[in-house]
């Protein structure tokens, strides 16, 4: 996954808010790589919270 990371982030919250229960389930349907995703948003100060099924900034 190359590009802005910040328009990953929005996509990426945009598809669990619209479409799924959990990033697991966005990236098996989707056939992404979560580690990729969470490594490339915990750089930009984002992580996946489970509770509220989006990312959410670090602190």
């Amino acid at each position: 996954m190359s590009g802005d990371p910040n328009i990953l982030f929005s996509y990426v919250n945009t598809q669990l808010r619209d479409n799924y229960d959990s990033l697991d389930d966005m990236c098996k349907s989707l056939g992404l790589d979560e580690d990729e995703i969470r490594q490339k948003l915990a750089g930009i100060g984002y992580q996946y919270s489970e509770e509220q099924n989006r990312f959410i900034p670090v602190g």
